[in-house]
C-alpha cells in the first residue's frame, strides 16, 4: 500500500487528531529520557479503544508494518523506542486511560493500559484499598508498561513484582485478534496460564490493552525510619531481625550508600541529612499495618534491638507525614540526581538476598580496580536482592569516553553477578539495551523456547522488532 494510503487508513481508524506524522509532534515519543536511544518513525498512532488497537494490528499484519507499543515512555532499556530506519509505527497506548471498574468485594480493579500508575493507586485509595506497586516514575509510567516490563519497585518484599499483582489481561495479538482474559478468579486451573506469557514480554508477543489487578486492604498505619549502618552485612542483619519481629508488616527495605545520599543532598532542593553524623550505608525501612496503632512501637522496638546488637548505628523514626515524605525523597531522588555528576553506567541486577553483601564487596573492588576514581553508587531493594549497581564517572573525567566503556564495565559486573547465580535484569527488562547479552546468560533451551513462542504469536516479526530477541 502506498504511504499516503497507509497514513489515510490509520487516520480513519483513530481520527486525524490522534495520528502524528510531523517530526516535531512525534519527537517526545522517539527519545528515551536518559537520551541513550533516539529513533525515527513512520508515524505515531494513538488509539482510544481496544478495537482500534486491533484494527491497527490487522492493517500492520497485512502491510508487514513493524509496530512498537509504547506506554509512558519511562522505560530504561530502550524497548519503547523505534530504531532509526523511520519504517516503524509507534503505537501509543496513552489514550486507553479508563479505570473500567474497582471491585472492593473481590479486591480487584480493571484498568486500561494507558492508566498511569499513580492514577491506579488513587482509584484504589478512593475505594479504601491499596494497589501496592510503587515506582519513582509512577506519575507518568503506565500500567501497560509496568505489565510489559514486569516492573518491581519498592514494595516487592511484601507484595511481589507486577506479575504477582495481575489476575487477568486483555491482549491484542499481532494479527489483530483480541484475547479477553479479564478474569477476577484467584484460582483457575483450566490449562496454560496465558497471562504470564505477556507479563514481562515487552510488547513482543502481544499488546496489553487492559488488566485486572489485585488490590489489598489499605494500611491504617505506617511507621518509617531512616537508619545509618556500617555495611550491607549490617543491613542484612537488620532485615533478618525486622522480618523475624514483624513478618509481612515489613513493606519497604531500601539500601543506599553514603555517596548516593551525598548526591541527593547536593542536587535535590529541599533535602537534608536526617541523621546527626555520616554513615557508610543507610536503610529506609517501613512497616505497614491494618491496625490503628502500635506500628510505631513495633518499629521502635526493632530499631532499639538492632542498635543494642550493633547492626544499626543511628536511626530516625518519622514523627509526621512530612518527615516520612522527606525520608522517601532521599530514596526516590537517587536515580535522577546521578546525571548531575556526569556519566553513569547502570546495572539492574539481582542476586540471592543473602549474597548481596558479598556481591557488593566483590563487585566494588573489581570496578575500582578497573578504573581509578570511578564512583560506585549501588542502591536498591535489599529485601528482594535487586541492586541498581550504578557507576558514576571519576570527577573531571570525559563523559563520552567514560560511557564508551559501557559494555566493558557491563561484562565485568555481569560476570560477577553470574558467579552469584544472579540476573542481569531484575526489574527493568531486556529491551534493546541488553538484547545482545541474553545468549550469554540464558539457558539455551529457555532461549529456544522464547524464540518458538515469538514465532508462534508473531510469525511475521512485526511486534517490537529488535527488542528482547
Amino acid at each position: 500500500m502506498p504511504l499516503d494510503s497507509l497514513i489515510a487508513r490509520l487516520a480513519q481508524i483513530v481520527g486525524e487528531q490522534h495520528l502524528l506524522t510531523r517530526t516535531e509532534d512525534m519527537a517526545p515519543h522517539l527519545r528515551e529520557w536518559r537520551d541513550l536511544y533516539r529513533g525515527a518513525a513512520l508515524a505515531v498512532v494513538k488509539p482510544g479503544a481496544t478495537q482500534e488497537v486491533a484494527a491497527i494490528m490487522r492493517l500492520a499484519t497485512a502491510e508487514h508494518l513493524p509496530v512498537v507499543p509504547q506506554g509512558g515512555n519511562t522505560g530504561l532499556v530502550g524497548g519503547q523506542i523505534p530504531d532509526t530506519s523511520g519504517t516503524m509505527l509507534v503505537l501509543s497506548l496513552q489514550r486507553l486511560d479508563r479505570v473500567r471498574e474497582v471491585d472492593p468485594l473481590t479486591d480487584t480493579m480493571t484498568v486500561e493500559a494507558g492508566v498511569t500508575l499513580q492514577r491506579a493507586q488513587e482509584a484504589a485509595e478512593e475505594a479504601g484499598r491499596l494497589f501496592p506497586l510503587s515506582l519513582a516514575s509512577e506519575g507518568s509510567c503506565t500500567v501497560g508498561g509496568n505489565i510489559a516490563t514486569n516492573a518491581g519497585g519498592t514494595a516487592v518484599i511484601a507484595y511481589g513484582n507486577t506479575r504477582d499483582l495481575v489476575l487477568g489481561l486483555e491482549v491484542v495479538l499481532a494479527d489483530g485478534r483480541v484475547w479477553n482474559g479479564l478474569g477476577k478468579l484467584r484460582k483457575d486451573n483450566t490449562g496454560y496460564d496465558l497471562k504470564n506469557l505477556f507479563v514481562g514480554s515487552e510488547g513482543t508477543l502481544g499488546i496489553v490493552t487492559a488488566a485486572v489487578l489485585k488490590l489489598f486492604p489499605r494500611p491504617r498505619s505506617r511507621a518509617t525510619a531512616f537508619c545509618g549502618l556500617a555495611s550491607p552485612a549490617a543491613a542484612l542483619d537488620l532485615l533478618t531481625l525486622a522480618k523475624r519481629r514483624a513478618g509481612g508488616a515489613v513493606t519497604t527495605f531500601e539500601l543506599m550508600p553514603r555517596i548516593g545520599l551525598d548526591f541527593v543532598l547536593r542536587h535535590a532542593p529541599g533535602t537534608r541529612d536526617p541523621l546527626a553524623a555520616a554513615h557508610r550505608w543507610y536503610v529506609l525501612i517501613e512497616l505497614s499495618s491494618q491496625l490503628d496503632g502500635g506500628i510505631d512501637d513495633s518499629l521502635e522496638a526493632i530499631l532499639g534491638e538492632a542498635i543494642e546488637v550493633g547492626s544499626v548505628e543511628d536511626a530516625a523514626l518519622a514523627s509526621s507525614l512530612e518527615q516520612r515524605a522527606a525520608f522517601w525523597k532521599l530514596r526516590e531522588a537517587l536515580s535522577e540526581v546521578q546525571r548531575h555528576e556526569g556519566g553513569s553506567i547502570k546495572h539492574d541486577v539481582s542476586v540471592p538476598v543473602a549474597e548481596v553483601p558479598a556481591f557488593l564487596a566483590e563487585a566494588t573492588a573489581a570496578v575500582e580496580a578497573w578504573m581509578a576514581g570511578c564512583r560506585v553508587v549501588a542502591f536498591g531493594h535489599l529485601g528482594d536482592g535487586n541492586i541498581h549497581y550504578n557507576v558514576s564517572q571519576p570527577v573531571g573525567a570525559d563523559k563520552a569516553a567514560f560511557l564508551a566503556r559501557w559494555d566493558e564495565l557491563n561484562s565485568l559486573v555481569h560476570g560477577i553477578v553470574a558467579r552469584y547465580a544472579g540476573s542481569i535484569s531484575a526489574e527493568h527488562g531486556i529491551g534493546r539495551l541488553k538484547r545482545h547479552l541474553l545468549p550469554e546468560v540464558k539457558d539455551p533451551v529457555a532461549l529456544a523456547l522464547m524464540r518458538d513462542l515469538k514465532r508462534t504469536l508473531d510469525p511475521d516479526g512485526i511486534l517490537n522488532p529488535g527488542a528482547v530477541l
